[in-house]
């Protein structure tokens, strides 16, 4: 019989049918052992991402694992505690108390670094206090421009400061003197910001504005406030990862533009107390500290300080702000377009200075006394 008439026995033709038939077994076998395999992976990573976005918990002073409480400290009405330090003439016998909130990497050993002659002179007390996550202060995890200031009255009241005290904040400290001009001007004599830090997002800028002033910053400080208020819980481990660099001012990358900045930053960083301060501001960890004041200021606000009505209509409380004309940190374009929307308030504009000039000699008492005398500045 020719080869192509070949018949094929019943036997040959069953086995070559389990044969198919465990072929394609395997085949499923091994695609679902695979896909097993992928969402065991898929699993994992997602175990470790979401390891690696959580903070780790704060080491709570006074805590059995925390840094001590060496600073007095108040008790506020969430049951948190407030570090402050006290400098200047006796509360009992000041003319003038100043509550003070100090910047980034900040304490409340920053006072306000005034002649002791000015002060007795005047009688000017000055209260520091360690924000939220500073220093000896407890955390807040909720924080806000609004928070801040109920921590300053609470602050006022509990030292017993009067119906009226003055506000004074430093670079992103001006988040707490918003605040307050926003949620408690029934309690204040005046208040000064000092190089307020801004927000890019307020709405109330122009956007042609912000976003040319944006783009001025370094791109890893772009990117850093990007996270800040379209991923905030994102915040830690993008100043934390080694894979992008994350904002310059966290990690002591920045460098300043101005000569004096340059000259006193140089000075600062010679200065070993300066850097146990630092280690100090930041000793209950980074996250609720550093990372949450990112958060705060350049995340979503729940108002516009540029849309801000004059809280004072008799132009009875002294509201100023002072600004250096090549600060490299808060653009001075998006201060000026501030002081001309919000003409109640006293814009100083300081030629030749950046970002530091509270520390340069001689500016402080000339502050204090535009401030709370009303002298020309």
């Amino acid at each position: 019989m020719a080869a192509g008439n070949r018949r094929v026995s019943a036997a040959a033709a069953r086995a070559h049918t389990r044969k198919g038939k465990s072929g394609k077994r395997s085949d499923v076998m091994r695609g679902g052992i695979l896909r097993k395999l992928a969402i065991v992976l898929m699993v994992g990573f997602l175990a470790w991402a979401y390891k690696s976005i959580q903070p780790p918990p704060s080491a709570i002073c006074g805590s059995p694992n925390g840094p001590p409480v060496i600073a007095p400290r108040i008790r506020l009405q969430d049951g948190r505690h407030l570090a402050y330090r006290e400098s200047g003439v006796p509360r009992e016998r000041a003319k003038y108390k100043i509550i003070m909130a100090h910047g980034f990497t900040g304490s409340r050993n920053d006072t306000f670094p005034a002649s002791e002659e000015i002060v007795k002179e005047l009688g000017v007390y000055i209260v520091t206090f360690d924000r939220p996550g500073y220093g000896e202060s407890d955390p807040h995890p909720k924080r806000s421009a609004r928070s801040a200031a109920l921590d300053i009255e609470q602050l006022a009241d509990q030292l017993d400061l009067g119906p009226k005290f003055y506000v004074m904040g430093f670079s992103l400290g001006g988040h707490a003197m918003w605040g307050s001009l926003k949620y408690i001007p029934h309690r204040l004599a005046g208040a000064a910001l000092l190089a307020p830090v801004i927000n890019y997002r307020w709405p109330g800028f122009p956007a042609n504005l912000s976003k040319e002033a944006y783009y001025q910053q370094a791109r890893q400080d772009q990117w850093a406030l990007r996270v800040a208020y379209y991923t905030p819980w994102l915040t830690y481990w993008w100043n934390t990862q080694k894979w992008f660099p994350s904002s310059s001012v966290i990690q002591g990358t920045w460098k300043p533009l101005n000569k004096h900045d340059r000259e006193l930053g140089l000075k600062l960083a010679a200065r070993a107390r300066s850097a146990e301060r630092l280690k100090a501001a930041v000793q209950q960890g980074l996250f609720e500290s550093l990372h949450r004041d990112l958060m705060v200021m350049f995340g979503k606000w729940d108002f516009d300080p540029l849309e801000l009505n004059n809280p004072f209509p008799n132009n009875d409380v002294p509201v100023h702000m002072w600004q250096g004309d090549e600060d490299a940190l808060v653009p001075v374009t998006l201060q000026r377009y501030i002081s001309e929307k919000l003409s109640w308030i006293h814009y100083h504009e300081l030629p030749g200075v950046g970002h530091l000039f509270s520390l340069m000699e001689g500016i402080p008492d000339r502050i204090l006394k535009c401030f709370l005398l009303g002298e020309q500045c």
